[in-house]
């Protein structure tokens, strides 16, 4: 039976909740929250005014549940529960699910060190963050290891050191691991580093003056200008950022909308300093103002359930939004502290918000005109290959290996927006004869190809394969094998000059039939979604690769675990001399009984 809307609403409560929209299968499609369910829910119902997007969403109603709740608050913290777990269609959904970066500071330890951090805050010390991306933690942690000279390395790598490493001769590190510094003074740079990542610059001066002079005055010179570089160090860094007057913590967020595409972009501003920005380009399809997009994508942003202890002071937006007050109560019960939410301001926070503006609306213009070159560039496509409709969804595969050693195979998406990334595959590849590019290709292909029959993902439309008529085959003979049909193969064999833009496109039907002169626009689409699979495939070659030369030829010895390993480098002082002791050597070695000297000694000459 239809949904009946006018019977539907004749019987809703106008208090606050939340509302479950369902369409003719049981699958949820929308999660909204509402101040006054009647009328939220009646807006969606009217005869005019109703966005394409919203009006798509209507038509697939089948059924609607509501929850009512004592407030908006804790509506509000339900529907981003709900949108969290079930990820529904028409919600925002945050595509970039990785936690942000932090700068750590075990200060613990007796030789306390700087760290990057990302995931759960586990381990003991100070946290200084959040930084918007990797780069600007480790530019920040470039800096403090130049000036205050705070050691960074692995506890493994400090706990064994005989003598000064590098960092020590590039003046990047004290050496306190070989105690070319007392404890006083390497106290003395961690907390100057403490008080920087804390934005308290001002009194890094004084105390950075102050020393400077005393050394002058005891005419340890050397020492005096280790602290005036310091200091001029330290002003550099500050003409180089916007500073507010103050120690603001503030995030600075504004979002911009056109052609039913979304931008919220983010500066982060901890204690004063400009750390950095972010763009984020959230889903919107029912968003018809930056005020309604703010007011869906925020919660999702703060109301993560860590109750974290970073959050800023301040939030600005560039809009008002309808649930400020139910965000703000909502954050303050998870981090047991109030936080404003701004949106019209003066000065410095004027200033940000402008940019923070700009950048958004400069950002989406940038995505746009990406997006509808993307789209020609389909359309080229299908025009090129005479297909009846523009394709929706293309993959290609690639081959990486060195020789025949550590071979991967990678698998990339694109669709009409760009590379899926989250659809992206690598296949380790094994139990081929070195080298055989045929064998890697038909094993990725089957095991991607049976993973897809058995439900787990998308069919493409056109499958993409880096090669001639050789690789052709060998996708046509797994894709009959599984009994996969419409899925159009076309290869990509590279040309006599082997230059990008001569490549030769085989589709493959009875004939191989090849493209005579393909589009340019369809031909670039192809080359980059080429160039894609092996960057893709190199890197997950390298990767691997790499992982297995570094590995040591003891791990998987029966009986050899961490500390026998030890025991053994520890006693032989390396790899090199275990391979060439005998079984009566290795047995010198505490804990190393003959049958366990027997093992080593067996799997190290099979080596």
């Amino acid at each position: 039976m239809a949904f009946d809307p006018k019977t539907f609403l004749k019987s809703l409560t106008k208090r606050p909740g939340i509302y479950q929209m369902f369409d003719d299968a049981g699958d949820l499609l929308y999660v909204g929250k509402a101040k006054n369910l009647k009328n939220r829910l009646s807006s969606y119902f009217r005869k005019t005014g109703l966005t394409p997007k919203t009006v798509a969403l209507v038509k697939r109603i089948e059924q609607i549940d509501v929850t009512v709740t004592e407030t908006e608050t804790e509506a509000l913290i339900l529907e981003h529960n709900l949108i969290k777990q079930y990820h529904p269609p028409y919600n925002i959904l945050m595509r970039d699910d990785k936690t942000y970066p932090y700068i750590f500071l075990s200060d613990q330890d007796e030789w306390p060190r700087l760290s990057f951090h990302r995931g759960a805050k586990k381990a003991k010390g100070s946290y200084f963050g959040p930084f918007p991306n990797s780069y600007a933690v480790r530019e920040s942690m470039s800096f403090l290891q130049k000036t205050f000279k705070v050691r960074q390395c692995e506890d493994s790598f400090f706990k064994n050191r005989s003598r000064p490493c590098l960092q020590y001769q590039i003046k990047r590190c004290t050496a306190p691991c070989v105690n070319l510094i007392s404890a006083e003074d390497y106290s003395a740079d961690v907390e100057l580093t403490r008080l920087y990542l804390d934005g308290k610059s001002s009194k890094i001066m004084k105390q950075l003056e102050h020393d400077m002079e005393a050394s002058a005055s005891r005419l340890d010179f050397e020492e005096a200008a280790e602290a005036r570089d310091k200091i001029a160090a330290l002003r550099q860094i500050q003409t180089q950022q916007v500073i507010e007057k103050g120690r603001g913590t503030i995030d600075v967020i504004a979002a911009a909308i056109s052609n039913g595409q979304a931008c919220v972009h983010m500066l982060y501003i901890r204690q004063g300093r400009i750390l950095g920005s972010r763009s984020f380009y959230p889903k919107a399809p029912l968003a018809e103002d930056c005020g309604e997009l703010l007011d869906d994508f925020l919660p999702l942003l703060y109301l993560d359930g860590s109750g974290r202890p970073d959050l800023p002071k301040e939030i600005l937006l560039n809009t008002e939004i309808a649930s400020a007050q139910a965000l703000t109560e909502a954050i303050k019960l998870q981090v047991q502290r109030s936080i404003e939410i701004r949106h019209s301001v003066r000065g410095f926070r004027a200033k940000w918000l402008e940019l923070a503006q700009r950048t958004a609306e400069q950002n989406l213009a940038g995505k746009l005109a990406s997006k509808q070159t993307q789209e020609q560039r389909f359309e080229s496509l299908r025009q090129t290959l005479e297909l009846e409709s523009t394709p929706e969804r293309l993959e290609c595969f690639d081959i990486s290996h060195s020789s025949g050693e550590a071979v991967v195979a990678s698998c990339v998406v694109f669709d009409r927006n760009g590379a899926l990334k989250s659809d992206y595959r690598r296949f380790n590849i094994d139990n081929i004869t070195a080298g055989d590019d045929y064998a890697a290709m038909e094993q990725a292909i089957r095991r991607r190809y049976t993973r897809l029959m058995n439900g787990e993902g998308k069919l493409p439309d056109i499958l993409l394969i880096d090669g001639g008529k050789g690789q052709i085959g060998v996708a046509k003979h797994v894709l009959n094998d599984l009994g996969v049909s419409g899925v159009m193969i076309l290869g990509v064999a590279k040309g006599t000059t082997r230059k990008p833009g001569f490549e030769t496109l085989i589709i493959a039907d009875q004939n191989n039939r090849i493209i005579g002169r393909p589009q340019q626009a369809a031909l670039h689409l192809i080359q980059q979604i080429r160039d894609e699979a092996h960057r893709f495939a190199i890197t997950g070659h390298k990767q691997r690769r790499d992982k297995k030369r570094s590995s040591s030829p003891l791990e998987g010895i029966p009986g050899v675990g961490p500390t026998r390993r030890r025991d053994l480098l520890k006693h032989f002082g390396g790899i090199r001399e275990v391979q060439k002791a005998s079984v009566a050597d290795l047995m010198k070695v505490p804990n190393i009984s003959k049958k366990v000297a027997d093992a080593i000694y067996s799997a190290l000459y099979n080596e």
